[in-house]
């Protein structure tokens, strides 16, 4: 499924591991913007990495599919 991964990071250092983490599962379109193409099992393995990452309280993550 293709994916479309859109982030809104607050720390410097959690926005390079969140863009880190995605440029292997991805393409950079823009500077918090990633197309993926991904199955079902990826899917929820990204999901479940960015949300590690993050600070929920301060920091969005939005998945278009």
């Amino acid at each position: 499924m293709y994916i479309l991964v859109s982030y809104d990071i607050v720390k410097d250092k959690t926005r390079n591991k969140a863009m880190k983490f995605l440029k292997d599962l991805g393409t950079r379109i823009q500077k918090s913007v990633f197309e993926c193409d991904l199955d079902d099992e990826q899917y929820a393995q990204m999901k479940e990495g960015l949300e590690a990452i993050i600070d929920k309280r301060q920091d969005r993550v939005r998945y278009y599919r």
